[in-house]
């Protein structure tokens, strides 16, 4: 699997648009830890939950 973000991309969760925009604090495997603005840091599996980027 590629992931297509890396540490510093803001990211959004689709499944839980509630948390707000995220930023990618670090990638190791398929876990992917994300600092959103709502509800604070978040270990996401990127097999289960495919990441938005926003902007650029």
């Amino acid at each position: 699997m590629i992931l297509d973000y890396e540490p510093g991309d803001k990211v959004t969760n689709p499944l839980k648009k509630e948390w707000g925009i995220g930023q990618v604090q670090s990638i190791i495997n398929d876990k992917v830890t994300v600092n959103f603005e709502n509800v604070g840091k978040k270990v996401i599996n990127a097999k289960n939950v495919e990441l938005i980027k926003v902007g650029k």
